[in-house]
């Protein structure tokens, strides 16, 4: 299915937000995702099911002041 990832289309076969971020190689990266602009927890990732045109935002932690 094509969905969204940071704004730029790709192409997945992962159903789940967990097999996404596996497929695109952040799957044992900390990070925060969102999914159509909901935020979803690393513990609700592998539950969050994908649909065609679904928008992932996947943002990693930063530091700094």
């Amino acid at each position: 299915m094509n969905i969204q990832v940071n704004g730029e289309w790709r192409q997945i076969g992962a159903q789940d937000l967990a097999g996404a971020l596996e497929e695109i190689g952040l799957g044992g990266t900390v990070v925060a995702t969102a999914v159509n602009g909901e935020f979803v927890p690393a513990s609700s990732r592998a539950a969050a099911r994908l649909a065609e045109g679904d928008r992932l935002e996947v943002l990693s932690p930063m530091q700094g002041g």
